[in-house]
């Protein structure tokens, strides 16, 4: 009886001794989770703001694509994302001030076989600084989409400010 005793008195801080040793594995995996969780957040916006902008671009009636209202629709679909509030304009370089760039154009058809007009539309956006996972997740990240749309009818497609 007083063997049996003094053996669950042995096993009784086995549990506390393993989740210490579990505890920063736990917490390095909900850090990486929570990061990974606003990286996807901001790439799935970066998507969306290429593609709205892209579809305003091509479907414009005379063809020119105006650069600031393209500007106002990308901030307006980003405005759920992190250091994007209060934003005025999508011009300049990448910083912690200006995280969004915006570039509208007009490629020229590749081939004679591909004669339609489109409008290409490249958001690139500066996400902002969390906890950094050396070799797995950067602290800051540039994330670059581009979309491209056919231009409605046959216009030809020009970029107006």
């Amino acid at each position: 009886m007083g063997r049996r005793h003094a053996h669950s008195r042995n096993r009784r801080g086995s549990s506390v001794v393993e989740i210490s040793l579990l505890l920063p594995w736990i917490c390095f995996l909900f850090v990486g989770a929570f990061d990974w969780g606003f990286y996807a957040h901001a790439l799935i916006s970066v998507e969306s703001a290429a593609r709205v902008a892209s579809v305003y671009g091509a479907g414009t009636a005379s063809g020119q694509v105006s650069q600031s209202e393209a500007c106002t629709l990308v901030l307006d679909e980003l405005k759920i994302v992190a250091n994007v509030q209060g934003l005025a304009s999508c011009t300049g370089t990448l910083s912690a001030t200006q995280p969004v760039i915006l570039t509208v154009t007009c490629p020229a058809p590749t081939s004679s076989l591909d004669s339609l007009n489109y409008v290409q539309v490249a958001v690139e956006y500066q996400t902002v600084n969390l906890i950094p996972i050396p070799g797995i997740l950067p602290g800051i990240t540039t994330l670059y989409r581009v979309a491209a749309m056919p231009m409605k009818g046959n216009h030809t497609c020009t970029v107006v400010s």
